[in-house]
Parts: structure tokens; sequence; C-alpha cells
């Protein structure tokens, strides 16, 4: 055999066996997370992982598939879908700061008769405090969405966690005189096990959704027919829809939107009763 071979030969071997090391060592950390009897470091890198909420929607009027199962969720209190068997809407909005589209949002919700809870951040209290007290003079449930809105998959501290939630209270009971209703939505929906323990040993119930569109961008906002497919099309029993209360397109459209969804069949119910239907 030529030195040429020979040389190209122990290169391959060399090569082989570094891959089938590489390889072991994968399936090696891949059954070190899946299995129940890991180390506790192990477990807790996973725990405190950050993880992005999202859906898959197998078919269009059908409930989605979330990144997390319904059950995972539930022991810490958290949850973004009712009961599949009956066609109930829970609405909610993000209300992240005003900016004029809140006030037609709160009309057509009267008109229906539709309650509804809004998910507000310290910058709307601290901009908008009447219309946070029409809110509640109408009926509406108002949750906590923290006061700065952060990432809070990134915040490891009780402490600071406990700060963004309770700032959010204090100032919603001195604005309105009530106390905040113990619901938490993440921002952006990024949370981690971690987070959604804190939320519950503060008596939080955490609420994602099944049912949501893009309609945050201020300058690239939905036309009517894309909203409609999307809030028409997808929606399904037992939805926790999520709306953002700064979309021109969703103060334009709600009256009709919830017209559209009463001739479907659908009533509304608030996030209260999903709670008392859970316990």
């Amino acid at each position: 055999m030529s030195r040429w071979n020979r040389s190209h030969l122990l290169i391959l071997s060399a090569l082989v066996t570094v891959t089938l090391i590489a390889a072991a060592a994968v399936s090696l950390d891949r059954d070190t997370a899946a299995s129940p009897a890991s180390a506790p470091a192990a477990m807790e890198a996973v725990e405190a992982s950050a993880v992005n909420w999202g859906l898959s929607f197998p078919a269009e009027g059908q409930p989605p598939v979330g990144n997390a199962a319904a059950e995972e969720l539930a022991q810490y209190d958290a949850y973004y879908l009712g009961d599949t068997a009956q066609k109930v809407i829970y609405l909610t909005f993000d209300a992240g700061y005003e900016n004029g589209n809140t006030q037609p949002i709160l009309d057509a919700l009267k008109k229906h008769n539709v309650p509804a809870t809004f998910f507000v951040v310290g910058h709307y209290l601290e901009s908008a405090p009447e219309l946070v007290k029409q809110m509640v003079a109408d009926g509406h449930f108002v949750g906590n969405h923290t006061y700065h809105h952060l990432d809070m998959s990134s915040i490891a501290s009780r402490e600071s966690f406990e700060k963004e939630m309770r700032d959010v209270e204090d100032l919603f009971r001195e604005i309105t005189g009530t106390e905040l209703t113990h619901f938490y939505r993440p921002p952006q929906g990024k949370y981690n096990t971690s987070n959604l323990k804190m939320a519950q040993e503060l008596g939080y119930h955490t609420f994602f959704w099944s049912l949501a569109y893009v309609d945050w961008y201020q300058d690239k906002q939905p036309t009517r027919e894309e909203a409609f497919k999307k809030l028409v099309g997808r929606i399904h029993p037992g939805a926790i829809v999520l709306l953002h209360s700064t979309s021109k397109t969703n103060g334009e459209i709600l009256d009709e939107l919830l017209t559209r969804w009463e001739e479907m069949d659908y009533t509304f119910r608030t996030l209260e009763d999903f709670v008392q239907a859970s316990e």
C-alpha cells in the first residue's frame, strides 16, 4: 500500500472515531435530559431554560396544539385553552401603551355586553389611568403584564420578579381603589418553569393564549380581510383570544368581529369563570 493511501486511511479512521465519540456524547446528553433520574443540576438547567410560547394549528376551526402540554402547565396554575367541548371564547387584550384605540374597543365590548381581561403594564397605568378606571367600571378584569414588560424568563431572582408584579398591583390600587385581579401574562409569551412557580407562589394564574395574530406593528397593521381570515377562520371552542389594544385594525373591526362570532353561536366568559371551572 502506498504512503499516500496509508495516510488517508489513518485520517479517515480518526474522523470516524471522532464522529462516533461525538454521536455517543449527543446521545448521552439526550438521555440525561429525558431521564427522571438525572442529576439535580441538569434538571435545574432544564427548568430554567427560556421558552417562547407557540402554537400549531392542525386545522381551521379546531383547537391548536401548544408547545407545552395543558397538563404540564396546569400544575403551575397556567393555561392556554378552555373546555373544547363548549363554544366559549375568553377574550383578552394586552395593553402596553395607549394610542387612541382602547376607547373603540371598550365601546364595542359594551355594545355586545362582552367581558374581557386587559393585561396592563406600568406605562399604561401611568399614562391612561382614566381608561383603566373605565375598564373596571365597565365590569372588565385587569391583569398583570409586569411593570416594565421585560423578558421575565431572564429574571432568576424571586425579589426582582415579585417587584415587577407588585409595582403593577400598587399603582392599580392607587388609581382605582380596588385590587388587581391575580391573572398574569408573560410579556411576549417568554417564560420558564421557574417563572411559573414564582407567579403561582404570588397567588397568580398564568394565561397564555390559543388564538392571536400579528396585530402589534403600528406601521404594518393587518387589513380587515387578513384580520377576519385569522380571527374567524381559526376561532375554536374554548379559545383564549389575545388581541392588542394598540391595534387600529382591532379598534375598527371589533364590533363586526363580535357579531360574527355570535352568529357562529359562540358565547363569552371571563377568565374568572375559567378559573372557577378549573378548580
